[in-house]
Formats: structure tokens, C-alpha cells, sequence
């Protein structure tokens, strides 16, 4: 097992990671940027050495200042957490190539599983069903494109191969606006990922988000721990997620699950993954997969037992995965709802000083979260500022968890997203369960005429 791991991120989940760090008996090195100086973390960090400015291109996006930080500290592995460099294959090399062990999946496989044209290929040569769309990236040929998109049938979605994050899309109802909206497609994604390439796919009309988290280790054993329901979300970006997915048949899922695993074993993957599909009449479309650790692993961890974030670092160490597929029980459901600093409504970003901060409890409540009263969150960053988490045996009882939850939370002195939350967590359509994925766009265009 290592004796010493770096965390190359910062918030909850850099504080998420340390937490599993310390009860493994692990030191924790951080890194940090001037503007993350006064973080929880960093007062309880082993060692913290600070990698550049607040902009995350001069800090947490800066390959050669993260490694250098590895190598004063003697840190035996690199732990990336969600967002900044997790899913970029060129880091993890480069930190394989400095000596270092790389908690996540082989750069080879990030490579062909970040590619979103090359992920479905993968996915369809191994079984898993995706949504009809381009075989491949699209030519430059506009009357080619053209015919592309009438053989799929409008509405189409353009997306970007190198995408994520819910950036790199357009849907598109019409031929004549089609060409305009694929130009404007591929200059967002050649700024914002270094890749031009687009690709098409059907826009399914309400489907719902629904994900399985897998873990493997490199000795092709792999298990996945259920699913998660992501369909409350807005512009693309997650705002609550629940396990397990309320009312699909477990046949179904378990299928999916199955076919996963499968896929997993013949990319020969390592570390945690999540497969993301929209589920609509009845059938799974696959539409990427997430080489890394997902925000919403807490709801996971509930429902199954498993410690995601220390099965990683076992597995990155070299260790078997400790349990096999007929261990993993799925017990009770899990909500999240995560705590952005943002007009609740209008989702404006509201940085700033934090003058008071409750946060909630009793039984099935946690907390995952960075933040202390007169902490000053920076501009600089994702709005979260945390998540609230809760598990009940029924779903109607996370429900009621989690509005209580949610009513003793109290953070003042900048704008959070909690109101929202709660009149969510009351709204009839969710309480029933199944809203698909534009269900909350809709809810907040109706309550903001």
C-alpha cells in the first residue's frame, strides 16, 4: 500500500479524498492555488505546497507544477478526483512516465473511452446499445452532413468528441439551421478541448439519465455497484442524484450492468468508471463513459456498502478488488443534492465570504463539504461548495430526509442553491419518481414567467 499520495484538486472532493487517505493510514500531500490558501484542507493537510494562481491554467491544470509537487514530497501516487486533469490521458502518462502510480485507469483506455466517437465504437463492438447517430466524427462536406442527419431523422444533437461536462452541444430541429449549428459546434469544442471533431446523434425526446458505476482491478476483475438516476439537471449539468433509479425493472438494469462489466473485462480497464445512458421506452442508449471518479459516488456508497474512493487507491496499488459481484447488495436509496453558491433561480454565480454555516443531521445525513463560517469562496471555480446526502430504506423516506436536511442547512452571506432544493424535494412529478432529463428545465421555465 503507499505511504504517501498527492491529491491534484481542490473542494470537497480534495477533502473527500484526504478523509479516505487518513483512515487508510496514508499521508496526504495537497496542492493548492493562492486562492484555495484558507481551505479546510489545507490546515489539515500532512504537507500542502502551493502549484501557482488562482486561474486553474497556471494551477490545476498545470501538468509540470503538479509532478514537480510529487517529486519534493515524495509522494509515491497522484489521486485526481473529478474534473481539472482526471480524464486527460497526457497527464496521466506523464505521471506514470515521472515514476509516479496514477490512481485511475491506464492512459490507453482514458484515450479510447474520452473519445466520444471512438467510446461508441468500443461500445458497440462489446455489445452495449447506444443511440443511433454518425458511424464516425463528420466530414467537412455539408451536403454529406446533410444526408447524415436525414438517415438518423431531426430532431439531431451535435456533440463534441473531446467533450464533457455538458459542454459541446447543440441540438438542431431543422435541416436549413443544421450546418450553422455543427461551424459553431466544432469552434466551442476546438477552443474549449483542443479537438474540433463533432459528431451526430438522435435527440431523444424524454429520456432520463441513468448511469452504472463500475470498478475493476487489473487482474480483469470487475463488479458493478447498481445505478444512479442524474435526470434532474440543467443545461447538462447534474443538480440531484438518486439510487437506485426509481421504478425501471431490475431485469433491465441488471442486463445493462452485466453487459457493462463485460465491456469492462475486454477493454481491460482498471479503477472506477461510470457508463452514462439515456433510458427511454424501456431500452438503454449508451452515450459516454466517465473514466474517473463521479461527483455523485456518495448515493452509490449508501446503497451498496462499497468505499469507492479506497477501493480505488487499493486497486491503483496493485491490490484485488475485495469483493465479487454476488457481494454487492443493494439496500435502501440515496439522494443527493448538491449545494451550489448561485442565485437559486436566475444561477448566477455568488462568490464570497461566508458569515454563517449549520450544517445538518441525525440519522442518514451526510455531508460532504469544504466549506466553514468565514471561508471566502473564490471566483475562480465551479460554483458547488458541497453536497448533502441522504439514505432511508424507502425512497419516500430519503425524501423526507432530505427535506429536513435541506431546512436545518443554513449558509448566509452569499447566495446558494437550497431553495431550489427544497421546493424539488416537494414538487409532486419528482416525489412520484421517473421526471426525464428536461423535466426541470421545463419546472424552472414555468415557475420564472
Amino acid at each position: 500500500m503507499f505511504k504517501k499520495i498527492l491529491i491534484a484538486n481542490r473542494g470537497e472532493i480534495a477533502l473527500r479524498i484526504q478523509r479516505a487517505c487518513r483512515e487508510m493510514g496514508i499521508k496526504a500531500v495537497m496542492v493548492y492555488s493562492e486562492a484555495d490558501r484558507e481551505a479546510k484542507y489545507i490546515k489539515l493537510a500532512d504537507e500542502a505546497v502551493c502549484i501557482g494562481p488562482a486561474a486553474s491554467a497556471q494551477s490545476y491544470l498545470n501538468m509540470p507544477a503538479i509532478i514537480s509537487a510529487a517529486e519534493v514530497t515524495d509522494a509515491e501516487a497522484i489521486h485526481p478526483g473529478y474534473g481539472f486533469l482526471s480524464e486527460n490521458a497526457d497527464f496521466a502518462e506523464r505521471v506514470e512516465r515521472s515514476g509516479f502510480k496514477f490512481i485511475g485507469p491506464s492512459p490507453d483506455s482514458i484515450r479510447v473511452m474520452g473519445d466520444k466517437v471512438s467510446a461508441k465504437q468500443t461500445m458497440l463492438k462489446a455489445g452495449v446499445p447506444c443511440v443511433p447517430g454518425s458511424e464516425g466524427v463528420l466530414p467537412d462536406d455539408p451536403v454529406i452532413v446533410k444526408r447524415i442527419a436525414k438517415q438518423i431523422g431531426y430532431p439531431v444533437i451535435v456533440k463534441a468528441a473531446g467533450g464533457g461536462g455538458g459542454r459541446g452541444m447543440r441540438v438542431v430541429h431543422t435541416e436549413a439551421a443544421l450546418i450553422n449549428a455543427v461551424q459553431t459546434t466544432k469552434a466551442e469544442a476546438a477552443a474549449a478541448f483542443g479537438n474540433p471533431e463533432v459528431y451526430l446523434e438522435k435527440f431523444l425526446q424524454n429520456p432520463r439519465h441513468v448511469e452504472i458505476q463500475i470498478m475493476a482491478d487489473q487482474y480483469k476483475n470487475a463488479v458493478w455497484l447498481g445505478e444512479r438516476d442524474c435526470s434532474m439537471q440543467r443545461r447538462h449539468q447534474k443538480v440531484i442524484e438518486e439510487a437506485p433509479a426509481p421504478g425501471i425493472p431490475r431485469k433491465l438494469i441488471e442486463r445493462i450492468g452485466e453487459r457493462c462489466v463485460a465491456a469492462v473485462k475486454k477493454l481491460g480497464y482498471r479503477g472506477a468508471g461510470t457508463f452514462e445512458f439515456l433510458f427511454e421506452n424501456g431500452e438503454f442508449y449508451f452515450i459516454e463513459m466517465n473514466t474517473r471518479l463521479q461527483v455523485e459516488h456518495p448515493v452509490t456508497e449508501w446503497i451498496t456498502g462499497v468505499d469507492i474512493v479506497r477501493t480505488q487507491i487499493m486497486v491503483a496499488a496493485g491490490e484485488r478488488l475485495p469483493f465479487a459481484q454476488r457481494d454487492i447488495q443493494i439496500k435502501g436509496h440515496a439522494i443527493e443534492c448538491r449545494i451550489n453558491a448561485e442565485d437559486p433561480y436566475k444561477f448566477i454565480p455568488s462568490p464570497g465570504r461566508i458569515t454563517n454555516w449549520h450544517t445538518p443531521g441525525g440519522p442518514g445525513v451526510r455531508v460532504d463539504s469544504h466549506i466553514y463560517a468565514n471561508y471566502f469562496v473564490p471566483p475562480n471555480y465551479d460554483s458547488m461548495i458541497g453536497k448533502i446526502i441522504v439514505y432511508g430504506d424507502t425512497r419516500a423516506q430519503a425524501l423526507a430526509r432530505m427535506s429536513t436536511a435541506l431546512s436545518e442547512t443554513v449558509v448566509e452571506g452569499i447566495n446558494t442553491n437550497i431553495a431550489l432544493h427544497r421546493e424539488l424535494m416537494i414538487d409532486a412529478k419528482f416525489v412520484d419518481g421517473g421526471t426525464n432529463i428536461h423535466y426541470l428545465e421545463d419546472w424552472l421555465a414555468k415557475r420564472n414567467r
